[in-house]
């Protein structure tokens, strides 16, 4: 399941069990207390018969003076449950019939474990049934998404035999004719459609589970020596330690492979790039134009450049929160970018 799906699975979820859960819940907290209600009238029943024969196993009597007691009414203090009725032929007693506060506490303890476990049992089926409300509320999407993910994938397939054609063609006018700018146009035209294609078949691929590991120097110094051949007059300077990843490597290479080649792409003649690890980022910084709006960089199809449809980063910000990667980045106008790749979570020591 993509991380897509599981926040609207999840969001769903909860919004149907808290929804449910609220609503359940007041009712409880009415219902209870309708049923301390109920326990006081029983009680006071009680004493009430226990008035007429004295056979009060569970209370304790008194005798009292008259005084500002209403008769037959229960009266609750920190003490006990009491109540007061007349005794025939006494004019100046009241007939006292309490239970201690302990034993009616212990009457509403039963009472609440009763309700809790009952809310709980509640909740168990709530949370089942909202399970199964979100499964069915996200079926449409999921089917959505896998119809659009089988749509992509054949369009990138059918891109092959074209992309060939037009590379082999490009490739036999520029013996024919030697380099010019129209066939370098041509040729940086189809690298680009390679590389679009390359990102959205990493963006497609599930890489959460599919982890290994490799030297980040040693994968560094590779790319950079495969990324910067185009760019002969920019200087690219490594100082990557000795380290360890352990993720997936594939969608690893496309976040590093688009924030490189757009370090080099967009840099000054003679221009330099700075690869680097410091404190557990690896940073990519270049001497170039610099960004306008950082903030917007990784919002689909936003660019500035000409060049490029404005998604290549977009997909490096998903790749990244895909693989638990803190992106962030640093920007200048005439003076540079510098983007920062948080690698802490996905050392291996």
């Amino acid at each position: 399941m993509k991380k897509v799906e599981k926040e609207s699975l999840i969001k769903s979820f909860l919004l149907f069990f808290i929804s449910q859960s609220l609503l359940i819940g007041a009712l409880f907290i009415i219902n209870y207390e309708k049923e301390v209600q109920t326990l006081d009238e029983q009680i006071f029943s009680q004493m009430r018969i226990c008035s007429f024969n004295l056979q009060c196993s569970e209370y304790d009597i008194d005798f009292v003076p008259k005084d500002k007691h209403e008769l037959y009414k229960l009266y609750k203090n920190s003490e006990d449950l009491s109540s007061y009725f007349t005794i025939p032929g006494s004019q100046k007693n009241y007939l006292k019939i309490y239970l201690p506060k302990k034993q009616y506490d212990k009457k509403i303890a039963k009472l609440r474990e009763k309700s809790a476990l009952i809310f709980l049992s509640v909740l168990l089926v709530i949370a089942l049934l909202s399970a199964l409300f979100a499964l069915y509320a996200l079926s449409p999407l999921r089917n959505a998404l896998h119809l659009t993910e089988e749509f992509i994938k054949d369009i990138l397939h059918d891109f092959n035999t074209p992309l060939s054609t037009l590379r082999l063609n490009i490739s036999i006018l520029a013996n024919e004719l030697g380099e010019n700018k129209n066939i370098k146009r041509a040729q940086n035209a189809v690298q680009n459609i390679l590389n679009l294609q390359a990102n959205l078949r990493a963006y497609l691929h599930s890489h959460a589970s599919q982890k290994e590991e490799f030297a980040l120097d040693e994968f560094v110094r590779e790319r950079v020596e495969l990324i910067a051949i185009p760019f002969r007059d920019i200087t690219v300077e490594v100082d990557v330690p000795a380290l360890t990843l352990f993720t997936n490597k594939d969608a690893f290479t496309r976040i590093f492979d688009n924030l490189l080649s757009n370090a080099l792409k967009y840099n000054k003649q003679k221009g330099k790039v700075f690869v680097r690890y410091e404190k557990g980022q690896l940073i990519i910084e270049d001497t170039g134009k610099g960004i306008k709006n950082p903030s917007k960089v990784f919002e689909r199809f936003y660019k500035e450049q000409a060049r490029g449809i404005g998604i290549g980063l977009h997909i490096v910000k998903k790749l990244c929160e895909e693989l638990g990667i803190e992106i962030s980045l640093t920007s200048k106008i005439d003076k540079g970018s510098s983007f920062y790749l948080n690698l802490q979570k996905l050392e291996h020591r």
